[in-house]
């Protein structure tokens, strides 16, 4: 938090060398980690590490954790994260709901709302009920009871978010998923499949001045992804395929460790690719798609005839992208986790041969927690959030 208007200083975060640190003492967890182990593990300079420590600990970002046994000399003290010291909200804008949730630094959920909503309701319908709802969920949380010894967040400095928001100085800002295809980089919307009133709309800008905080836009499965990746899925540079299955398709990828979101940040469209040339129309405007075979499958009641369908593009990305995983997730699919888990392995080890299959299996968390990280994981480290 800045020193002198209690809020969080972005800006001055995202210095490299001190998400460096700061990703290494999320990782430590509450055990924590010596300013020796943090020059050794960053290759900063002791001195370096000692003044970015330093003013993490000014900030109320981090904290000491006790003393360490040393091989020599007197015991070294340890430095954590402090989790409460910032917070995230991550809303994932689905065709026909809205999910908000306040994560903390460490990623753990704090906070959780669900509402209705109409993503064909109109731009301004939209941004208000998001705003709506960011508004009632921060505010819940500020005024609901803390953990023993926890201070308020409204008692810990002057407010400084926007007009509709409660004071929460710890507040980095609102992180938004939804359908795409959109233009991440810019936060603005494209043809948003059934939604064609959404092209050119500028939602990241609508939504910062409702708010009065930074927004980060992309699209509900890449946020996923990213959420996924930050967890742990996929190892270090590990490659797998998020597919989520729910009012609609898409598809996140992680490649090397990375979320790859293209050199139009068009990459994952994969709910419309054509698989059957003479097949049903697609709201997309083709006939045969992935999408369109699966939502029909589970319409007429055959969720396994969804997940082989399913599986049969999920081989498709195995066999172009040579990934190490794919996960599942959605609504649809966690209606029915294990019948669309059975399905796509029944596929993919068909296609895979005498090689071995990738395993396939549900997801470990959803889009509106990664929709959190695509604010959180840049001031850890993390270039692609």
């Amino acid at each position: 938090m800045n020193r002198t208007n209690g809020g969080v200083n972005l800006l001055a975060l995202r210095s490299h060398n001190t998400a460096l640190v700061l990703g290494l003492l999320r990782r430590a967890g509450a055990e924590g980690i010596s300013r020796l182990e943090l020059a050794e593990r960053t290759g900063l300079t002791p001195q370096a590490v000692s003044k970015i420590t330093g003013r993490l600990r000014e900030d109320g970002l981090a904290a000491e954790a006790g003393r360490r046994a040393s091989t020599g000399g007197k015991p070294r003290t340890v430095l954590r994260l402090v989790p409460e010291a910032g917070h995230a909200v991550g809303a994932h804008l689905d065709r026909d709901e809205l999910r908000t949730l306040l994560v903390d630094l460490d990623g753990s959920v704090v906070s959780e709302r669900r509402a209705p909503l109409d993503l064909g309701a109109g731009a301004q319908a939209v941004v208000g009920a998001v705003a709506a709802e960011t508004e009632r969920l921060v505010g819940e949380w500020v005024a609901g009871p803390r953990k023993a010894g926890q201070p308020s967040p409204s008692a810990q400095a002057p407010r400084t978010t926007g007009a509709l928001l409660p004071a929460l100085p710890s507040l980095l800002g609102v992180g938004v998923a939804l359908p795409g295809p959109l233009d991440h980089a810019r936060g603005v919307l494209h043809r948003v499949t059934g939604f064609p009133e959404w092209d050119g709309f500028p939602l990241r800008a609508a939504l910062e001045r409702r708010l009065g905080v930074p927004v980060v836009v992309d699209k509900d499965t890449n946020a996923a992804a990213l959420g996924l990746a930050v967890s742990g899925e996929g190892g270090p540079g590990g490659s797998f395929a998020y597919l989520h299955l729910g009012t609609g398709l898409g598809a996140g990828l992680v490649i090397g460790g990375a979320v790859h979101r293209g050199a139009r940040t068009g990459a994952g469209e994969f709910g419309h690719q054509v698989i059957q040339l003479d097949g049903p129309p697609c709201g997309c405007g083709n006939r045969g798609c992935v999408e369109a075979l699966c939502l029909g499958a589970v319409a007429r009641g055959e969720p396994g005839e969804a997940a082989r369908v399913l599986g049969a593009g999920a081989a498709n990305l195995v066999g172009l992208l040579d990934i190490d995983l794919v996960l599942l997730g959605g609504r649809t699919v966690l209606a029915d986790p294990d019948t669309f888990v059975r399905g796509v392995s029944a596929v993919i080890g068909e296609r895979a041969g005498n090689e071995q299959a990738v395993p396939v299996r549900i997801a470990s968390g959803g889009v509106a927690e990664g929709a959190a990280q695509l604010l959180l994981a840049p001031l850890f480290g993390r270039a692609d959030g």
